[in-house]
C-alpha cells in the first residue's frame, strides 16, 4: 500500500485534484516505520490490527477507530483481516485553525466503546460512510466525505477535551474551569514555542506550582510538558526547512533550540531522519 517511501517519509499519492485517499484493505503485509503529512484514520471491519505510533502500541478490534496525526512515526503489523485506511491531506483541514491544537494534544487517539462510549458507535458508522462514499460514483462525494471527517474530528475533539474525568483529582465543579485553562495554556505554547519557554515560567503564568502544573498538564495533553513543547518546535522547524535559503543552524535557533546538537537529536527522535535528510526529501518531491 505504501507506494512512495524515501527513508521513513511516505509521499501519499492522491488522485488528481483530490486530497482524499481510502483503502478497503485486506493485505497481509507489514508496513515499516514511516510518517506522512496527511492524517490517517484506520478502522478494522474484520479481524484485528496492531499499530505502533511513537512509543505506544494500539491493538484495534473490529470498529475501533485510530486517528493518527500528521508527521507521526508509525508502523503496522502484518495481520489477516479487513480494515478501512483513510488519509486526508492537511490542506483541507488547515483552514480551521482549531485543528492545530487538536493534533498537538496526542500523536494518536484511539476511539473504543470503553473509552468513548458516547461517540464510538456514531464514529464507526461515519467511517463506513466514508468508505462507501469514496468507492461510489455519487456527485460531490469529496464534499460528503469531508463533512463526515469533520464531524468525526469535532466529536472526538469535544469528547477528548471535555471528559469529566480529564483531571481525576479535581472536583467535578472545577473540571470545566481547568479544561478551559489548559486549552489556553496549549494555545500559548503553540504561539510562543520558539521562545525561551520553561516549565517553571509557564506554570507560573498559569498560576500553579511547577510540580502541580506538570502533573495536570500531562493529564490534559496526554504527554509531558517538554515533549509537547519539543513537538511544536519541530513542527515549526519543518516549515523553515522547506526554505533552502535558511541553513540548518539558523533553523535550530529560530525554532527555539539552544544548540544544533539538541535540535538534530530531537528532530531525529520525532521524525526518524535528520533535518538535512528531511530537506532533501522535500526538495526531491518538489
Amino acid at each position: 500500500m505504501i507506494k512512495i517511501l524515501d527513508g521513513t517519509k511516505e509521499t501519499v499519492s492522491f488522485e488528481e485534484n483530490s486530497y482524499l485517499l481510502c483503502y478497503d484493505n485486506v493485505d497481509y503485509e507489514e508496513y515499516p516505520i514511516h510518517w506522512h503529512t496527511p492524517i490517517e484514520v484506520l478502522m478494522p471491519t474484520e479481524g484485528k490490527y496492531t499499530i505502533y505510533c511513537a512509543d505506544t502500541r494500539y491493538d484495534l478490534r473490529v470498529n475501533d477507530v485510530l486517528i493518527i496525526g500528521p508527521g507521526v512515526l508509525h508502523r503496522m503489523n502484518a495481520e489477516s483481516g479487513r480494515r478501512i485506511i483513510f488519509q486526508c491531506g492537511m490542506t483541507l483541514l488547515n483552514t480551521f485553525s482549531e485543528f492545530e491544537s487538536f493534533f498537538s494534544f496526542r500523536s494518536a487517539i484511539l476511539i473504543t466503546p470503553e473509552e468513548y462510549p458516547e461517540i464510538h458507535e456514531e464514529v464507526s458508522k461515519l467511517m463506513i460512510g466514508i468508505r462507501d462514499e469514496y468507492f461510489s460514483n455519487a456527485p460531490l462525494k469529496d464534499a460528503a466525505i469531508c463533512s463526515m471527517l469533520l464531524k468525526i474530528l469535532v466529536m472526538v475533539n469535544r469528547s477528548y477535551t471535555e471528559k469529566p474525568d480529564r483531571f481525576p483529582d479535581i472536583k467535578p465543579t472545577k473540571q470545566i474551569e481547568y479544561i478551559e485553562k489548559f486549552m489556553k495554556v496549549c494555545d500559548h505554547i503553540n504561539a510562543h514555542c520558539t521562545e525561551d519557554l520553561s516549565l517553571d515560567s509557564v506554570a507560573e503564568t498559569a498560576g500553579f506550582s511547577k510540580f502541580h502544573f506538570s502533573r495536570l498538564f500531562k493529564e490534559f495533553a496526554g504527554v509531558p510538558f517538554y515533549k509537547y513543547l519539543n513537538g511544536r518546535r519541530i513542527d515549526y522547524a519543518e516549515k523553515l526547512l522547506m526554505d533552502p535559503n535558511i541553513n540548518v543552524m539558523e533553523v535550530a535557533s529560530r525554532s527555539g533550540f539552544n544548540s544544533l546538537s539538541a535540535f538534530m537529536r530531537m528532530f531525529k527522535i520525532i521524525k526518524g531522519c535528520t533535518p538535512t535528510e528531511f530537506r532533501n526529501l522535500y526538495e526531491r518531491k518538489n
